[in-house]
């Protein structure tokens, strides 16, 4: 027969939960700690996230998920139109000013569609953008300063610039503009743009030559899909669907795209292994488990006090499933006070602590506070899942208790501890043996309270491992190949094609002459007309693709015909040719090959330069020489122009406007040239530092010597070199001072600014790791002190009894002690052993996340915890034996009964 006692049950619910204020207020705590950890880290590691990617989305330049680049008008409006597609907007790309003041600065010219202008964060604070049809323009704030122009809307300035400067053959352009509006520049920006209408960037980008290597006159259309989840594959989908590839530029409808790198969840998404999945789903349990233990033990504590009400209950005629349903009424009522309170104090937390961990992460990071409603909803759903799995287990045990065990209950049978009394008895360890048996009568709060403290110790451990790892040798060695790189400031705005962006002789004696120099050398890079001789069909599966972007595929064969042949049917291409010194060589990626005989005067050696994408993965297709290939380069010191059609050659004096207007196709040849032969000994890639910083034609590399002799040119494009530690600083001041006032065309790079970025990066993770190192730590050491105290109150008659029967309080408090160190030691012990065995398994899975770290184990954290675990081992079953024992041997026998 069924009782509608439920109003009874919650009644006796509510009064019982009234009766144990105490125990309330430390549950209501418990319950909000764990709600207050979960929200202030889901906060603060979705302010973070969104910080971290809006900067960089600033150093990238945009916010879109990617960019599908060089394309024409009509292959814009095919994709745009996909249903895929969230937004896409477009941009007409024109060229970049490159004398000074522009010199030390990018800056680049452009149309945008107004929809597309804010993800590149080119929004007016000020006025607007260009309206259609006239001459204005809309621009940063350090355009203006640079041109000392006042910012004020209305105002005319006259910007010189290039375009086709890709092609060798820029174009200088001079335009007058009015400003229509301005925005602040961007200290972190890798760029500045000067936006202008449709109608003036379609006039000027009709100046072009239409070289297929020129990106003046071509669309860039900005993509964002759904979700970031998938960007590439997303993006491999869309072009597929519309005939067009990515991979293989010698296959049909390749387009040139990119992946904004600044989506990292795009970044992982697209690393993502086993490994990667079985790591950041530990970091998920890891929380879990935090807020499990958090709660677990209150509600074991709580039911252990509780016993005998229990047990009376029950001699009553309370039903388990009327025991449970009391517990599980509390544990909603507490729930419902602790965690609205931890969600409220969680998000304070996390917003008080937010510009600390931003600051901590980098300087230059913009703060995003923001309500994330998910954070909430996921922060009080895994509070409420952590309080009803936490007392699952005391809730059985309620329900399962015996009227008569419930009024003795001392955590163990009669029999058990008879055992354990006579395994004490004899020898000099009898009080070690002892403390160990106690351990194993509640196996599950012994493993429970362990398993807290080892969390907080493993997660110390690999937090140390992690940051450990990073590898800033690994970090520099694209980045910052040397201390410092001295060059025209044209080479680092990807303009070294001249002789006058030679870097000085006497810029290099002035480092040298200051004897604080380490090691050093020259990247020497061709200013002068150098051609190599390339097989027909692949400059067809070359080209074919760049000349079908602009739909000139009928002009690829008249490239091909007019083009200058080697004897053996060979077409001649211009190249790129590097000469370095053995430091910079040094700093090379070798794929293939070796580069010993660079060195070897005797050897017509040259090494085939291989590009990298964005994450630093080798382009198969960008060089055609590979190891042991015959390549001759021709050079050439004149040039003649002529007729392709009839080979009739073109005066120096002639009139170039009637040339063109001719119609007649022309070319160039050479006239005076020396060819060279080398053997291809290695393919290798570039440090971005040291390149030309632009990717043009087939790029080659010789020993420096090597070089001066075959170019007839000593044509130092820049000097890298490392100096002493202490001197470092000084050298910074002194280029500085010689690129600012004594050279001002002049400009350098330090590796300082990029170690200080890799610091930044490790200090984020060491901050973020050591936080919840310290939280989950805190978490262990109050469930040990609930542990140990809960041993000794449901274990007080038994104290008294082995007191009553000669144990001295100093042997108990041994004892305990002994108890004490056995937890903190199985701690340190079990936290050894998982991070010994998950570094390897976590290690090659942060190695694809993370290109610069390198796996090492070390075990200094746990040596450094250990002194600190022996104390709490001693001190806190001390403190709570003080506190729970302050009754006479007699007073806790009589209470027992």
């Amino acid at each position: 027969m069924n009782v509608a006692n439920r109003g009874c049950i919650r009644r006796l619910s509510r009064k019982a939960l009234a009766a144990a204020r105490t125990r309330n207020i430390v549950a209501v705590l418990a319950i909000a700690l764990t709600s207050i950890l979960f929200t202030s880290l889901f906060t603060i590691a979705a302010a973070l996230s969104a910080s971290t990617e809006q900067y960089n989305f600033r150093i990238a330049g945009g916010d879109v998920h990617a960019s599908v680049k060089n394309i024409t008008w009509e292959q814009v409006e095919e994709l745009r139109g996909d249903p895929a597609l969230a937004h896409a907007g477009a941009r007409l790309f024109l060229g970049y000013p490159t004398d000074p003041p522009f010199n030390k600065t990018h800056v680049e010219v452009s149309y945008m569609e107004p929809e597309e202008a804010p993800h590149y964060f080119c929004t007016p604070a000020t006025g607007a953008l260009p309206a259609e049809g006239t001459d204005e323009a809309a621009c940063d704030k350090l355009v203006l300063d640079l041109l000392g122009v006042e910012a004020r809307i209305g105002a005319q300035f006259t910007l010189d610039f290039s375009i086709d400067s890709e092609t060798g053959q820029p174009t200088r352009v001079s335009r007058t503009f009015t400003l229509s509006g301005w925005w602040e520049h961007d200290p972190v920006s890798t760029a500045s743009q000067v936006l202008v209408p449709r109608s003036a960037a379609e006039e000027i980008a009709a100046l072009s030559n239409g070289d297929p290597a020129t990106p003046t006159g071509k669309w860039t259309l900005g993509v964002m899909f759904r979700s970031s989840a998938h960007i590439a594959d997303d993006l491999d989908a869309l072009l597929e669907r519309h005939g067009m590839q990515t991979t293989d530029p010698a296959a049909g409808g390749y387009v040139d795209s990119g992946v904004n790198w600044g989506y990292t969840g795009a970044q992982m998404a697209g690393s993502g292994d086993i490994q990667t999945v079985v790591i950041l789903a530990a970091v998920l349990v890891l929380i879990l488990i935090t807020g499990y233990l958090i709660i677990y033990n209150v509600f074991q504590i709580s039911v252990a006090n509780d016993i005998r009400f229990y047990g009376l209950l029950k001699t009553i005629g309370t039903t388990a499933r009327q025991l449970r349903r009391i517990l599980l009424y509390q544990a909603l009522w507490l729930s419902l006070a602790g965690i609205p309170l931890g969600l409220v104090l969680g998000y304070a937390a996390g917003n008080l602590l937010l510009p600390f961990c931003v600051g901590a992460v980098n300087p230059d990071l913009r703060v995003l506070v923001r309500f994330e409603p998910r954070a909430f909803a996921a922060a009080a759903a895994f509070s409420l899942f952590t309080v009803l799995l936490s007392c699952a287990r005391p809730v059985r045990l309620a329900g399962r208790v015996s009227p008569v065990e419930a009024l003795r209950y001392t955590e163990a049978s009669p029999r058990r501890l008879h055992a354990q009394k006579r395994r004490a008895a004899g020898g000099k360890g009898f009080l070690p043996a002892m403390a160990w048996a106690n351990l194993g009568r509640s196996r599950g709060r012994t493993a429970v309270t362990v398993l807290s403290l080892a969390l907080a110790v493993v997660l110390l451990e690999l937090t140390w491992t992690f940051t450990s790892g990073f590898d800033m040798e690994k970090y520099l060695r694209d980045r910052a190949a040397a201390d410092f790189v001295l060059a025209s400031g044209d080479y680092f705005q990807s303009n070294y094609r001249f002789a006058e962006n030679i870097l000085p002789e006497q810029a290099v004696a002035g480092v040298q002459a200051r004897g604080t120099v380490t090691e050093g050398g020259r990247v020497y890079g061709s200013v002068t007309t150098i051609w190599d001789a390339v097989d027909e069909s692949w400059c067809r599966e070359a080209w074919t693709d760049a000349y079908a972007a602009n739909g000139q595929l009928e002009l690829l064969e008249e490239q091909i015909a007019t083009r200058p042949r080697s004897d053996d049917g060979k077409l001649y291409t211009p190249i790129e040719l590097y000469g370095m010194e053995d430091f910079p060589r040094s700093r090379l990626t070798v794929i293939d090959g070796d580069l010993a005989p660079l060195a070897d005067p005797a050897q017509n050696a040259i090494a085939a330069v291989y590009t990298t994408d964005d994450y630093d993965n080798v382009q198969p297709g960008s060089a055609w020489a590979q190891v042991g290939d015959t390549v001759t380069l021709r050079y050439v010191q004149a040039t003649e122009a002529y007729y392709t059609d009839t080979g009739e050659t073109i005066p120096d004096d002639a009139d170039w406007a009637l040339v063109e207007a001719s119609g007649r196709p022309y070319s160039m040849r050479a006239t005076e040239y020396r060819d060279v032969t080398y053997t291809v000994c290695a393919a290798v890639t570039v440090p971005s530092t040291l390149s030309f910083r632009y990717v043009g034609g087939d790029q080659f590399l010789l020993n420096g010597d090597r070089f001066v002799q075959d170019t007839g040119t000593a044509a130092t494009m820049c000097y890298a070199f490392n100096t002493t530690a202490e001197s470092n600083a000084a050298m910074e001041d002194y280029l500085q001072e010689y690129t600012g006032s004594i050279d001002p065309t002049l400009d350098y790079e330090s590796k300082q600014g990029y170690a200080a970025e890799f610091e930044g990066l490790r200090g984020m993770f060491t901050v973020v790791g050591c936080a919840l190192a310290f939280v989950i730590g805190l978490v262990g050491v109050l469930n040990f002190l609930n542990a140990i105290l809960t041993g000794i109150i449901t274990r007080r008659r038994e104290f008294a009894v082995l007191q009553a029967v000669g144990m001295t309080g100093r042997q108990l408090k041994t004892m305990l002690i002994f108890e004490g160190l056995g937890y903190t030691l199985l701690a340190l012990l079990l936290a050894l052993a998982v991070s010994a065995a998950a570094g390897p398994l976590a290690g090659p899975a942060v190695e694809k996340l993370f290109w610069f770290f390198t796996y090492r184990f070390t075990a200094a954290p746990l040596l450094a915890l250990l002194p600190v675990f022996l104390l709490l081992g001693c001190v806190v079953p001390l403190a709570s034996y003080r506190a729970a024992a302050r009754q006479t041997v007699v007073e806790r026998l009589r209470a027992a009964d």
